[in-house]
């Protein structure tokens, strides 16, 4: 008691102060004042997360569909060269234009059995769509042996070659 003669309360007492509670249960602790047990917040943070799976799982399909798309024009590719040379090899080398959104391959190989890059090459730009295992050839340029694909040794230059990849010769 204190000396006023009024009974003294424990200190985790919840006794009301001005109007409003003093103490409180823990389950209170963290929680904004004037939320509703936390609903509105977890429901918010409940479509973030689940916007946040859809757009993964979107991205996701979109690189394995145009990962897809890419290997079938690329076994294409290597099915019109061999096609175009009359040549079996599989050694070929494939470089893609990434510089837009092109689908423009080159692809070159040598134009006697050897080792890649140790014979004459011959380098076929194709492009277009896809359309029986094969695709359009525009035009295309030789190589000499040893050397790679660089504008200053290309000659022999033939169809759009020329006027799109800077053939010198």
């Amino acid at each position: 008691m204190s000396a006023d003669g009024t009974p003294l309360r424990p200190s985790g007492d919840r006794s009301e102060i001005g109007g409003r509670r003093r103490g409180g249960d823990r389950s209170e602790i963290g929680r904004p004042a004037g939320s509703r047990e936390g609903g509105d917040l977890r429901a918010v943070e409940t479509t973030l997360l689940l916007l946040a799976a859809l757009l993964l799982a979107i991205a996701t399909v979109n690189d394995v569909v145009r990962q897809a798309h890419v290997n079938h024009r690329l076994i294409a590719d290597l099915a019109t060269w061999r096609s175009y040379t009359g040549h079996r090899y599989h050694n070929l080398s494939v470089s893609q234009d990434y510089s837009e959104h092109f689908t423009r391959e080159v692809v070159c190989g040598n134009t006697s059995p050897g080792e890649p890059k140790q014979r004459v090459q011959l380098c076929l730009v194709m492009n277009g769509p896809v359309a029986g295992g094969r695709r359009r050839v525009s035009g295309g340029w030789y190589l000499p042996a040893r050397v790679e694909d660089e504008p200053r040794y290309r000659y022999g230059c033939f169809g759009s070659a020329p006027a799109e990849f800077g053939c010198q010769r």
